[in-house]
């Protein structure tokens, strides 16, 4: 009888040992935060985007070009030179696969419109429903270093008619990563509302606190191999376990890798979402204008 009552203790520490905690020891910064090469086809069709009329203008700041910490593209909408409004600000954070350094190489910063918001801007398929100027910088130092992106964010805010209760930030992998970033960091943080895409890391309890003071919608393909979707599913899970003014948001798709970001910028996944999770039923530009910080 105490031999069987022993192994039976014994099975259950080890089953103990092994259980996953809901909430990890925080690291913003893992030591892969992209997984490139994941070329898991996507679901949304992307390919027939409808041509838009769209007069903004995006213009190329290679790094040294003015006192940014980093080089970018910035995309201002029709009319902005002619009238004195002050407009929306949304910053997109690049993956690693865009980095570059353009004050020696200025052609590096064309890999920023590789995806995202630049992308759509370039191609002519820009047309969220209200305007805002649009920020793309490229990362030359290795990661999004969060003093760096703070600074960047603020620079933009003073040097363009920004309307700084409406500042945006959205990301893919690495850049996911880095908008993650900045919300765990900073209890002042800038940060109207959040879209990461395809973001990884761990968490812990003051990771959790900050991220709940802002509004959070993150997007993750169920097949994604380098960026466990566990991730997200967690840190939702543990932000409304707070019962934040806003209740934070998780879209996964359904089949698809790493390569999500695309679909969510274009709204070409709305539809292939995983029923059990939030539904892709408005898409990103509109539900981030619902927000601002004041």
């Amino acid at each position: 009888m105490k031999k069987n009552l022993f192994i039976l203790l014994t099975i259950g520490l080890i089953a103990l040992g092994c259980s996953k905690d809901p909430v990890q020891p925080v690291n913003p910064n893992p030591s892969h935060p992209n997984t490139p090469g994941d070329t898991t086809k996507t679901p949304g069709d992307t390919t027939k985007l409808p041509t838009t009329d769209d007069k903004g203008t995006q213009t190329p700041m290679p790094l040294g070009t003015d006192a940014a910490p980093f080089g970018y593209w910035v995309y201002t909408p029709e009319g902005y030179a002619t009238h004195t409004l002050k407009y929306p600000l949304l910053i997109y954070l690049h993956g690693s696969g865009e980095a570059g350094n353009s004050q020696t190489t200025p052609t590096d910063l064309n890999k920023v419109l590789t995806y995202g918001p630049s992308k759509l801007i370039a191609e002519k398929h820009w047309a969220p429903s209200h305007s805002m100027v649009v920020v793309s910088p490229q990362c030359h130092e290795g990661w999004w270093d969060r003093e760096h992106v703070r600074a960047f964010i603020r620079f933009i805010s003073t040097t363009y008619r920004i309307d700084t209760t409406r500042i945006y930030l959205t990301g893919i992998s690495m850049g996911a990563n880095g908008t993650l970033d900045q919300l765990n960091s900073f209890d002042n943080n800038q940060i109207a509302a959040a879209i990461p895409i395809g973001a990884s890391g761990v968490m812990n309890d003051l990771f959790t606190q900050r991220a709940a003071k802002v509004p959070l919608w993150m997007f993750h393909g169920e097949a994604d191999e380098g960026a466990s979707p566990e991730f997200p599913m967690q840190l939702v899970s543990a932000i409304n376990a707070l019962n934040p003014t806003v209740r934070a948001k998780l879209t996964l798709y359904p089949g698809v890798g790493h390569l999500c970001g695309e679909m969510t910028y274009t709204g070409s996944g709305m539809g292939h979402e995983n029923p059990a999770f939030d539904p892709f039923s408005m898409d990103i530009y509109t539900w981030m204008y619902q927000y601002t910080k004041h």
